[in-house]
């Protein structure tokens, strides 16, 4: 059964007789048009990447970003629409703020996801509202918990993940997840991996003419409580949401590049 003619896709309160949303369907069409968004849970920290499509050749590099802090030790990537994220982000920063009023600490990272999901469901109930045309990918560290991923979608279902991926290039990029033991990789290897997962998801989508920047952040334990000092004298946050140093993506970058030049290559000599 077919949403053409029915008049069951003119309201998300109404289902159809096969039980479908189709707003809430159309809603997850619009997340698959946008750049591919992935997150990596590592033994020691959280990574997050986005593929983010450069349109034209007059935006400035690094603008329009796609990846928020939530809290200190949280982060948000999302797929889908802009203007739908950054209302979902200010959201979520209104729950971490106000879990911090209450209770004294920084919220967990699953009631966090939780709180969003009930928030997003919400728009699915009444005929006034439309559903998030987003789908985010919430990443941190929680005190006790450690390193935590989830993935909300725009029906407001989560999902507690290892590997998530979402987006155009969702599809190729989890194939590439399935393939990682993550749960013995460290961030500085998730970064990797995250740079070289993008570029092959950005290769097998129908976007795949159109430049793009790689946007990644990370959150990471600290090592016996050591801090890390950069080259420059500057101290590398632990237990923060942050961007990852410019050298670090620029060289995981080129090592993706390589690495998938010299996939082809072999897949090339296999078929002669």
């Amino acid at each position: 059964m077919t949403s053409i003619g029915t008049g069951y896709d003119l309201s998300n309160s109404v289902f159809s007789p096969d039980g479908r949303n189709f707003q809430v369907e159309y809603a997850t069409k619009a997340v698959e048009n946008g750049g591919t968004a992935i997150g990596l849970r590592c033994k020691d920290g959280v990574v997050l990447a986005v593929e983010k499509l450069i349109q034209s050749k007059l935006l400035v590099p690094g603008s329009n970003k796609r990846i928020a802090t939530v809290d200190r030790h949280v982060g948000i990537a999302c797929a889908g629409l802009i203007p739908d994220a950054r209302h979902f982000v200010s959201r979520a920063r209104n729950e971490a703020s106000s879990w911090r009023k209450g209770y004294y600490g920084p919220i967990p990272i699953s009631s966090l996801a939780d709180r969003m999901g009930q928030y997003a469901q919400t728009y699915t109930l009444f005929s006034s509202v439309r559903p998030f045309g987003v789908t985010s990918i919430i990443g941190g560290l929680d005190e006790e918990g450690g390193p935590s991923l989830w993935m909300v979608e725009p029906s407001g279902v989560t999902w507690g993940y290892f590997g998530a991926a979402t987006g155009r290039g969702r599809q190729a990029a989890k194939a590439e997840l399935e393939k990682l033991d993550l749960p013995n990789i460290t961030v500085e290897e998730g970064v990797k991996h995250a740079a070289r997962i993008i570029l092959i998801a950005h290769g097998d989508n129908s976007g795949k003419d159109k430049d793009y920047e790689l946007e990644m952040t990370w959150v990471r334990m600290p090592p016996n409580g050591e801090a890390e000092i950069a080259a420059d004298g500057t101290v590398r946050g632990y237990g923060r949401h942050e961007e990852v140093p410019k050298d670090i993506v620029e060289q995981a970058e080129k090592d993706a590049k390589k690495a998938v030049e010299g996939d082809d290559d072999d897949e090339k000599m296999a078929e002669s």
